[in-house]
This record gives structure tokens, C-alpha cells and sequence, in this order.
């Protein structure tokens, strides 16, 4: 099994013709480089808006969903197939094995890669996914915070597991504003938060307003779907029961087969896991189905939540199809005006 990452930035790529892309070419002489990025909760069409978005103005995609960076994770994370790509390139899927470490930080280093390259070719960067904290590690940066301490993770780990939701209440108790805006249940960031704490002596909440290295070098366009919530979680329910439906066991079979642990990170995620859950017997295939659905829903939730906190969002009724035409005079106007307006 080939372990080492193949990361793999495309140089080329065909984009389709459009009365957009005819008027509004690039600024050439701009002091900062548009970049557009489009967010919103997991179903809301982020994809096809940002393909939209691509072909009209002679643009390429850049991931930023967590999930989607990972190589044979496919139907669970809604991720588009080759052929409904339109000839546009795409960067950053892919490029990780299930089992391989992927943070943020990692992620920030190779999109600000991808982006300048993109830039580079007159081309525009549109940045899409569902992962927040990946958006803003590339747009905003990342406090310069200690290395990984696996030892002091692992005893954290077993903190939690003999005593459920315990890692959250130290964290109140060392950093309480770092407390109230990471969710009780996600472990892996309030893990973080605690390695950080205990080795540096200091709330993570401290260095966070210390300085972070910000992207500089661009201006950006942040468009943010927001589809009404019944509509949305409807979708996404239907959504869920069709990746069951096309194949998911199957996919999940196939990469427990290549030698990928079941504790592999991607494994983690809504739909995966009731599916590995299901292959154990620890679920019924409707009961898996239930499951994944309704944490989809509350993960879509969550993303809401934290988007609404992002500074300058653009926010968008309705879901990327709805909001296509929008969108694209959107971001026809903001590649007509001119740098630093």
C-alpha cells in the first residue's frame, strides 16, 4: 500500500465560455488578486454554484471540505465525479490516504499554494466547502501554537472515555471562552485546545488574538448559501438515504479491504460511521440510515452557526441553484471594482 501523499495541483484546465467571462476579464494591474470563496452548510449546493461561478469567469475550484481531501471517500461526502466537473479543475481531492494526518495548517499551506498558482495563470480562485475552520485557517491564519504531543493526547483520551465530556469542562476551567465556542462534542478540537493549554500555560483563547498570518496579497469575495432550514434538512435526509441506497457499505468494505484501519479520521464523519456501525451489527440498516441523518442535520447546524460568525459573508437565499444568477452578477461586480475600493 502506497503511503506517501501524491499532492497534485493541475496547471491546466478548460473552462466554458460566457457572456460574464467575455466583459469581465481579470484585472490585470490590481495591487490584490480576487479570490472568491463560497460557504454554507453541508447540501446547499456549494459545488455546483462554485463550478457556475468557475465557468463564467474563467475560474477553478479549490476543496475546502476535510473530507473530501481524503483519497476513496466518495459517496459519503457528496463528492462530485470526474465527468460532472465541466473540464474545470479542481484542487486539493484527493490528495490524503485514509490514514494519514490532515490539519488545518497543512491545508492552509497547500490551498495558498493551489490559489497563487491559480492567480498566477490569470485565472480566479474559488474556494469551496463545507469546513469553516479550513476557510479560515487559509484566510485568516493560524496561531503559532505548540506541535502535537501524543502522549499527552492519548491521556486525554482515556479521560474522556472513562468520563464522557470531561476534556470539556477542564477546558471551561482553563479557557472558558475557548469553552463556549467549541461544541461539548467535538473532541478532536477540544483536545486541541486542552494540548494547548497544558503545555504553553496559557488560554489557546490568548494566542488566538495574538496575530495569525493572514493570506495577504488578495482581495475576497466571501458568498455564503443560506437555504430555508425545513427545505434543507428534507434534502439532506433524502440525501442520506440515497448514499445507502448507492452503495455506501459497499465503498466502506472496499476501503477496510485495501488495509485502512476502521479508526482511520474520515471514518469518524455522518454516514461513515453508522455504516462501519452497521457492518459490526451495531446498527440495523434502518436504524444506520435514522442515524446518519439526523446527525447530518444537526451537523448542518453547527456549520450554519459558525458561518454566520464569518466576517464579511455575503449572505445568499436559498440553495445554489436558486441563488446561481445572484451570485454570478455578485461576483461580476466584484471583479469590476477596482483594488482597495
Amino acid at each position: 500500500m502506497e503511503k506517501s501523499r501524491n499532492v497534485v495541483i493541475s496547471i491546466a484546465a478548460t473552462s466554458e465560455a460566457s457572456q460574464f467571462e467575455a466583459h469581465v476579464p481579470l484585472i490585470a494591474d490590481a495591487g490584490e488578486r480576487p479570490l472568491v470563496a463560497v460557504a454554507g452548510p453541508t447540501g446547499s449546493g456549494k459545488s455546483a454554484l462554485a463550478l457556475a461561478i468557475a465557468a463564467a469567469f474563467g475560474g477553478e475550484v479549490v476543496n475546502c471540505d476535510s473530507l473530501q481531501v481524503y483519497r476513496f471517500f466518495d459517496i459519503g461526502t457528496a463528492k462530485l465525479p470526474l465527468e460532472e466537473q465541466r473540464g474545470i479543475a479542481h484542487h486539493l481531492m484527493d490528495i490524503a490516504n485514509p490514514d494519514e494526518l490532515f490539519t488545518a495548517g497543512e491545508y492552509a499551506r497547500l490551498a495558498r499554494a493551489a490559489i497563487a498558482e491559480i492567480s498566477d495563470r490569470g485565472r480566479l480562485p474559488v474556494v469551496t466547502g463545507g469546513t469553516g475552520f479550513y476557510l479560515r485557517a487559509l484566510l485568516d491564519g493560524l496561531f503559532q501554537g505548540p506541535a502535537r504531543d501524543q502522549t499527552l493526547r492519548d491521556r486525554l483520551a482515556i479521560r474522556e472515555e472513562r468520563r464522557p465530556g470531561s476534556l470539556h469542562r477542564l477546558l471551561r476551567r482553563l479557557d472558558a471562552e475557548s469553552a463556549v465556542k467549541i461544541h461539548a462534542n467535538d473532541v478532536p478540537k477540544v483536545t486541541r485546545a486542552l494540548e494547548v493549554c497544558l503545555m504553553t500555560r496559557r488560554p489557546v483563547s490568548q494566542m488566538y488574538r495574538e496575530g495569525r498570518d493572514a493570506l495577504r496579497g488578495y482581495r475576497t469575495l466571501k458568498i455564503g448559501l443560506s437555504p430555508d432550514r425545513d427545505a434543507l434538512y428534507k434534502s439532506l435526509d433524502i440525501r442520506c438515504a440515497a448514499m445507502f441506497e448507492s452503495g455506501l457499505i459497499e465503498e466502506v468494505k472496499a476501503i477496510l479491504a485495501m488495509g485502512y484501519p476502521a479508526s482511520s479520521k474520515p471514518f469518524e464523519s455522518h454516514g461513515y460511521k453508522q455504516a462501519l456501525q452497521l457492518l459490526n451489527g451495531e446498527l440495523s440498516p434502518k436504524e444506520a440510515v435514522f442515524y446518519a441523518q439526523r446527525n447530518t442535520r444537526n451537523y448542518a447546524k453547527r456549520q450554519m452557526t459558525w458561518f454566520r460568525k464569518e466576517a464579511g459573508m455575503e449572505w445568499l437565499k436559498g440553495f445554489g441553484d436558486v441563488a446561481e444568477a445572484q451570485a454570478l452578477e455578485r461576483v461580476r461586480m466584484f471583479l469590476k471594482r477596482p483594488s482597495g475600493l
